[in-house]
């Protein structure tokens, strides 16, 4: 009700009562003159009645009047009560929905509080002057505890890098630096190192500006991806990639190398005969044969590293071993140089032993090197077990038990930059002709093809451990074929049927095994050697090369011929196997193998092994003989 309306309803009663008084009034005034004027009791009655009547009137005027304030009153009560209950509900709903509206807000900031604390990724949340607002724990583990990150007291304990690890990082172009000055972040890469620590954690960081309504900066989110290990495990990928490219180039070369080579060492053996009489041309033929034997133990690495070469692995004591080649090291490592063991009970792995002898003689020298002004140098066999954690962060190992063999130097060490190049073949800090580049390449392709794990660690100034994990040996039986000693053989008068694609070593085997007094067939191929066989040809020995052309190997070759001669004989050569007689890097028991280049007194030595061994017996998968894929296989 507003105030006007109140003024009139307070007027309405004084007006009446004005009236009445008015009234009465003229009543008293009419009597007055009547009484005068001497009017009768008749006229005096009527001015009486009259002012009555005006009386009663105005009285029911006020009483009606009265009743109409009352009920006017009543209803605007009413509507008070009405209008108050109507607020009072508006007012709880709005109470109710502010309630929930709070409890909403509540419930999003617990849901964003614990999204934040539960990441992975480190989060900080920075006002307009770079102080931190908020972070998570990720934050706290890698930035430490709850301190401006960036800050100069931050700057004295942490400190970061450009992504090699060296650089110093413009802290200009810090992810908060940027950030200060309004800049979005996207993918910025750095290292961070704590003082004292050696640990290098490689960063990326992400974040985004936020503004007032006016366009103010008021601060940012950042986010940091810590990946270290996503990094590591790339690099483990290209550097596998890589090897493997490498190994398949090198693998090819030394295969083709590896028949010229037999060619010319079977080829100077003659001639050394032929030129025993004259020193100046026996000189000669020395020379050539020596260059001839660095050629092959060249193609040997180049095989290890490809993971080519034929293993004959067996169960092997390896302290028993360590301690063999401690005796061939202590002269070819020098007085200067201490050797010490630290060996553990009962380390028996099962590896080839003549290549891990070779591996172990590789390493030591290596150690040698990197210790010019003398040292020592240890070796360590200890039975380890490689757990998931290992393997997850070490993608080319396989969690499993392990003979553990470490070779440490206090030599120079390695620098950062070198150390993912230590493996690869041809690689080498050696000065021009001290070193092939091969050694460390051999021992890594071994480890690999014995289905082993090998790891690096070196400081600048403290010297290099490489271990090597091999798998320990198991409670079985196996064993590989054990070869007579190498010594000179007398020859023969049985018949060697000999298969070999390779026209110019075709001829230098054959010319070999007739001076030795064999007789010898020939053939160039499966195809023409299953002919031949069919044909009703005699011979004692099926001497074949893994690598024929066509759609058979040698070892397809030897299943067929059995199917037609039970008693069959065979020995098998190659450069390398391509898994045809060796499966995962290992020779198959039973099988004969002359590995090339070889020399005229070795194939005389296994020809006399292979007419004196037990009949070929075919692979279980000589019903369904299995046909080399053509050369592009895989590359559609």
């Amino acid at each position: 009700m507003t105030s006007r309306d109140l003024l009139q309803r307070s007027a309405q009663p004084i007006t009446l009562a004005v009236g009445c008084v008015v009234l009465v009034g003229i009543g008293v005034a009419a009597t007055t003159l009547v009484v005068r004027t001497g009017a009768n009791e008749i006229g005096l009655l009527a001015v009486i009645l009259v002012g009555l009547a005006a009386i009663g009137v105005l009285a029911g005027l006020a009483i009606t009047q009265a009743c109409r304030e009352s009920h006017s009153r009543d209803t605007e009560l009413r509507e008070l009560a009405a209008a108050k209950a109507t607020l009072e509900s508006s007012i709880a709903d709005r109470t109710e929905h502010l309630r929930e509206a709070i409890a909403e807000i509540r419930r999003s900031a617990d849901i964003m509080h614990k999204t934040i604390i539960s990441m992975a990724d480190a989060v900080l949340v920075i006002d307009e002057n770079g102080a931190t607002i908020i972070s998570n724990p990720a934050a706290h583990r890698l930035f430490g505890a709850r301190a401006d990150v960036g800050s100069p007291d931050w700057q004295k304990t942490y400190h970061r890098f450009q992504p090699d690890g060296t650089t110093p990082f413009p802290a200009d172009l810090s992810p908060i630096g940027r950030a200060m000055r309004g800049e979005d972040v996207d993918n910025v890469e750095f290292a961070l190192r704590r003082e004292g620590d050696i640990r290098i954690t490689q960063i990326i960081a992400n974040g985004r500006v936020f503004r007032d309504p006016d366009g103010a900066l008021r601060g940012a989110v950042l986010v940091y991806r810590d990946v270290t290990r996503l990094q590591e495990t790339e690099r483990q990928l290209r550097q596998a990639q890589k090897m493997e490219a490498v190994g398949q180039l090198t693998g090819g070369i030394a295969h083709d190398f590896n028949n010229i080579l037999t060619v010319i060492m079977g080829t100077i053996g003659i001639l050394t005969e032929e030129v025993a009489h004259r020193p100046d041309l026996a000189a000669i033929a020395q020379m050539i044969d020596e260059a001839a034997e660095r050629g092959a133990e060249l193609t040997k690495q180049l095989l290890a590293f490809a993971r080519k070469q034929p293993l004959q692995p067996r169960i092997t004591d390896i302290n028993t071993l360590i301690v063999s080649a401690g005796k061939l090291l202590r002269p070819t490592l020098g007085e200067r140089i201490t050797i010490e063991t630290k060996l553990e009970e009962g380390c028996n792995a099962f590896v080839d032993p003549s290549m891990l002898t070779s591996t172990l003689i590789n390493l030591a020298v290596n150690g040698r090197d990197a210790m010019p002004d003398g040292g020592r140098l240890v070796i360590e066999a200890s039975n380890v077990f490689l757990d998931e954690t290992y393997a997850s962060v070490n993608r080319d190992a396989a969690p499993g038990a392990y003979v553990m063999i470490a070779v440490s130097d206090s030599g120079c060490g390695i620098p950062v930059a070198i150390r993912d190049k230590v493996f690869d073949p041809f690689f080498t800090t050696k000065g021009i002709g001290k070193g092939t580049g091969l050694g460390l390449s051999m021992v890594y392709g071994f480890v690999k093809q014995s289905n082993g794990h090998i790891k690096l660690y070196s400081e600048e100034g403290y010297g290099t451990s490489i271990k090597i994990y091999l798998p320990r040996a198991g409670t079985g039986t196996e064993d590989a074929v054990t070869l007579v000693p190498a010594e000179k053989t007398a020859g023969g008068s049985e018949t060697i049927f000999v298969v070999e694609d390779d026209d110019l070593l075709r001829s230098t085997l054959t010319a070999q095994l007739t001076s030795l007094g064999y007789t010898v067939r020939a053939a160039g191929d499966a195809g023409e050697a299953l002919d031949m066989v069919r044909s009703g040809i005699t011979f004692d020995l099926l001497l074949t090369d893994m690598i024929l052309p066509g759609k058979m190997t040698g070892r397809q070759l030897a299943d067929a011929v059995a199917t037609m001669r039970v008693s069959l004989k065979v020995m098998f050569s190659s450069g390398y196997t391509e898994n045809a007689v060796i499966h995962h890097g290992r020779l198959e028991p039973g099988l004969l193998l002359l590995p090339k280049p070889y020399r005229k007194e070795e194939l005389a030595r296994m020809v006399r092994v292979g007419l004196a061994h037990e009949a070929y017996r075919p692979s279980a998968r000589s019903e369904t003989a299995e046909l080399r894929p053509p050369s592009n296989a895989g590359l559609a």
